[in-house]
């Protein structure tokens, strides 16, 4: 298993979580863990998901960043290792 975690920022909007899980279903990403929430306008979303059908991570991304700019949100996505290993104390 190939576990991500990608973060979706930005102001709050009908069809985020709609657009970002159609990508990911689309790309063959299982979603494992999802929470999401929305402050004073601001939508923020966490994501667990199991990309192992992945060829190029960096392919990957670049096509997540786009559907990021299509609904006005930041999105990023890194490995859970990496993840991880930033928030270990």
């Amino acid at each position: 298993m190939t576990k991500y975690v990608i973060t979706v920022v930005g102001r709050d909007t009908v069809g985020i979580i709609a657009k970002v899980c159609t990508f990911l279903a689309e790309e063959e990403v299982n979603v494992l863990d999802i929470s999401q929430t929305i402050v004073n306008g601001y939508f923020n979303m966490m994501m667990i998901v199991d990309a192992q059908k992945i060829d190029s991570f960096n392919e990957f991304q670049d096509r997540l960043l786009k559907v990021g700019e299509e609904i006005g949100c930041i999105i990023h996505c890194q490995h859970e290792d990496i993840f991880n290993m930033m928030h270990r104390i």
